[in-house]
């Protein structure tokens, strides 16, 4: 039987490429089919525009796995620079430093309202939401009701779109797992009191350490698209090949040949085929469900998934230093704009000298209104919203771009637990050589360290011939996800499918 590849992969981001090229490293033939024509990265890509660097959201280096540290290293070896870690929270006119200080928090929120959030978090403790279901329960569990309002509704509902009350707890406790209201005040006194110990090396995050509440970071000198291309440029000197600008338009199983067919049309609209024994996806869950011949049994509930979209609007700017923070959130709601990053804090390489350039993220839906507003009424908007917060006249923006990114966040409503189980089984008794990574590929909000360890992984699975690691458990199991240091050997074991498991799913 003669194939086209050993594996097919879907999807040039950094889980995709990740298992491009470990698999490429292991002598392993792969093609990998990306939508971009241009840029490799997806959603971590770096975009150039007239010399002004910016990414699409913002991307810190540091992980709890060495191993994935380890694989940045080997990729670009001589690129990193050590950043400082700064970012801000916008509300009510005020900036409050992130992760808070106490004192600044004190004095700044007023000491009645900080007595009534300390009043509210004792409260929560005392009579907790019983098995929160939202993320509004799972935060008032948390932090509190007065905290929540403050800190956490305004920008959440900005992100989704969605009231919190939609919005699954499984969210809160992905994404802030780990840090509560006492760590916060402790380390909030422990940097108002400068007795914080700076740390080096910060890409590699101490196994004590919240990720949240780290004060330095590695980047690569000129984005997080510098990974990405080296990772191309070494899968192809392997003998791998990317192409760019091509779709997926459809993927057959022959099980008689026992290979994939996988049909993409490139950016031309001509339809090429290519066959191969494995398919690693990391395009849109709902996306490869629509695209398999024939029609799963599970396509309604990959249809039901549902996606958050965001565009940039990239100001850049006549002058060298504006603020020193990479990103400020934005809990106010009388602007639209959810978030802003300061690309020259996060590497100067970024922008021409004596010029700063700022990102205001507006999160959207594709197809609404913001998405499909005029570019000229964005970049109007977005000068109008920075200057009302403080950041920057408009008469010293001498230019701006605007860049949309379809399927940036997987939603987290109240069904997407029970249709991604339904998919799951549905792939994995039907499809044992198709493997899905990443963020969309799973519909898994997760980071770029965690979308990389669910490719690193897959390979281990395709070189062993058997499913040894369940990489569905790298975001579920909270022992992995913030294991560092020797906690790396347990957090593996801890995603190993023991021999009985593995025989118990065959059978079912």
């Amino acid at each position: 039987m003669t194939v086209d590849a050993d594996a097919i992969v879907i999807g040039a981001g950094p889980a995709g490429l990740t298992a491009a090229y470990c698999l490429a490293k292991e002598g392993r033939s792969v093609i990998v089919i990306e939508r971009d024509p241009l840029y490799v990265g997806g959603i971590s890509r770096t975009v150039d525009y007239k010399g002004f660097l910016f990414d699409i959201g913002g991307h810190r280096f540091f992980s709890k796995s060495k191993e994935v540290v380890a694989l940045w290293q080997e990729i670009l070896p001589d690129d990193f620079i050590e950043r400082p870690r700064l970012s801000r929270i916008y509300y009510n006119g005020k900036f409050f430093s992130y992760p808070l200080k106490a004192f600044e928090a004190l004095l700044k929120l007023g000491v009645f309202t900080s007595a009534a959030c300390l009043l509210s978090y004792a409260y929560a403790k005392i009579f907790p939401v019983g098995q929160a279901r939202t993320f509004h329960e799972w935060v008032r569990n948390q932090f509190g009701e007065r905290l929540f309002q403050i800190f956490f509704k305004t920008y959440t509902e900005k992100v989704w779109g969605m009231s919190c009350d939609e919005i699954s707890a499984d969210w809160a406790a992905q994404r802030i797992k780990g840090l509560d209201l006492a760590a916060a005040v402790v380390n909030g006194l422990r940097r108002s009191l400068r007795l914080a110990r700076k740390r080096s090396g910060a890409h590699n995050v101490g196994a004590d350490t919240v990720k949240t509440l780290i004060e330095s970071f590695q980047y690569p000198r000129k984005g997080p698209g510098m990974m990405w291309q080296a990772a191309a440029h070494k899968i192809t000197a392997r003998g791998g090949r990317i192409l760019m600008g091509h779709d997926l338009a459809a993927i057959e199983y022959d099980a008689d040949r026992q290979h994939w067919r996988v049909e993409a049309v490139d950016i031309g609209g001509r339809r090429e085929i290519y066959t191969a024994r494995h398919v690693v996806s990391s395009a849109p869950l709902r996306e490869l469900v629509e695209r398999i011949k024939p029609t799963p049994i599970s396509l309604l509930h990959a249809r039901a998934l549902r996606y958050r979209d965001f565009l940039t609007v990239a100001l850049m700017v006549r002058k060298g230093e504006l603020f020193p923070d990479n990103w400020i959130y934005i809990h106010d709601p009388s602007v639209q704009v959810g978030r802003v990053q300061n690309f020259r804090s996060w590497s100067p390489e970024m922008v021409p000298d004596g010029m700063s350039c700022l990102g205001l993220e507006y999160f959207c839906f594709e197809g609404d209104g913001l998405w499909n507003a005029a570019d000229g009424d964005l970049i109007a908007l977005a000068k109008k919203e920075a200057a009302k917060i403080g950041l920057v006249l408009p008469d010293d923006v001498v230019d701006a771009c605007v860049v949309r990114q379809a399927k940036a966040y997987p939603v987290y409503d109240e069904s997407y637990r029970d249709n991604v189980a339904t998919i799951r089984r549905d792939l994995e008794g039907s499809y044992p050589t198709l493997h899905v990574v990443g963020r969309n590929g799973m519909h898994r909000y997760n980071n770029q360290d965690h979308a990389m360890m669910t490719a690193m992984l897959t390979v281990r699975n395709i070189l062993a011939g058997e499913r040894i690691y369940d990489v569905w458990n790298v975001n579920e199991d909270a022992e992995y996800h913030e294991a560092g240091g020797a906690g790396v050997r347990d957090a593996l074991d801890s995603v190993r499918l023991v021999p009985e498991k593995v025989a118990a799913d065959r059978a079912a």
